[in-house]
């Protein structure tokens, strides 16, 4: 089936990472390269590989961006793998998507993966599956927190084998973009109905909980502190990114508070907190 498969990456100074993602996509007759304006090396080396074509586009949320690289990219297969530049297919993925023969009433595959840190894999990785290949006339793409979810018509199966994600990116780059991410987690986590959040995000609201919970969970319920240095480093920066989920929950509380303040001071004012208060993120990038 790898003939019938378009990888569609999207990235924004991944110099670090693409090379390695694209060694793994030799198979692939065509490939899909969005990026975000990078200023590294990223574009350069992606055009090293003949089949990569490169779409450049400004970023504005996840959901245009991989709506855009699905509908408005050319691509003629009947499937898309959808993948970040960090992402890394084993040999026995490619197999699979090799011999795979999904039905009429299959839409999409959701793959699980295995996190690494500086290439030596986790037991304790909490990322969760993912659709990462679907057919591409049955999908759409929405915003979810930070990042996007896409939704396919027909059946999503599990893949057997895993990704994996092996971020190579420098931990100053890591810590910009939590900071980002936890505004937009935040947002969404104060603005939707509790009963449409999972039993996780709906524990994140506890704040401070979500962090000393995730420190135990990761290195001691999946097994981190087997892993050592490496096990220790995943778990801290699952800590630390609950840590400013958090942070950012109590500013959103508190920006709450002082709007409900002037609302009754002004009895003609109105309380917004989503999407246009001074909390909204105007712009991120990943």
């Amino acid at each position: 089936m790898l003939s019938q498969i378009t990888p569609v990456i999207l990235t924004y100074n991944e110099a670090a990472n693409i090379e390695r993602s694209l060694r793994q996509l030799i198979w692939a007759s065509d490939i899909v390269l969005v990026d975000s304006g990078s200023t590294d090396e990223t574009v350069q080396l992606a055009r090293q590989f003949p089949q990569v074509r490169v779409f450049e586009r400004e970023f504005d949320t996840h959901q245009q961006q991989w709506t855009y690289g699905l509908k408005d990219t050319g691509v003629k297969s009947p499937w898309v793998l959808a993948l970040d530049a960090d992402y890394l297919l084993t040999d026995e993925l490619i197999q699979e998507l090799r011999d795979l023969q999904p039905s009429s009433n299959v839409g999409g595959y959701a793959a699980s993966f295995v996190y690494c840190c500086q290439g030596k894999r986790l037991r304790s990785g909490v990322y969760p599956p993912v659709t990462v290949l679907y057919r591409c006339e049955d999908a759409t793409y929405e915003q979810d927190g930070h990042t996007q979810r896409v939704r396919v018509r027909g059946q999503v199966r599990r893949l057997s084998s895993p990704i994996l994600h092996d971020d190579r990116k420098s931990l100053g780059r890591w810590l910009i973009s939590q900071s980002r991410y936890g505004e937009l987690d935040a947002e969404k986590l104060m603005t939707c109905e509790s009963s449409s959040l999972s039993p996780v995000d709906r524990m994140r609201q506890w704040v401070i909980v979500a962090p000393s919970v995730m420190m135990f969970y990761c290195l001691f319920v999946r097994g981190g502190i087997l892993d050592g240095w490496a096990g220790l480093h995943y778990a801290l920066e699952r800590t630390v990114a609950e840590l400013i989920l958090s942070l950012n929950l109590i500013r959103f509380r508190l920006l709450r508070q002082e709007q409900k303040v002037d609302s009754r001071a002004d009895p003609n004012s109105k309380l917004e907190i989503s999407p246009n208060s001074k909390f909204k993120v105007q712009s991120t990038k990943f």
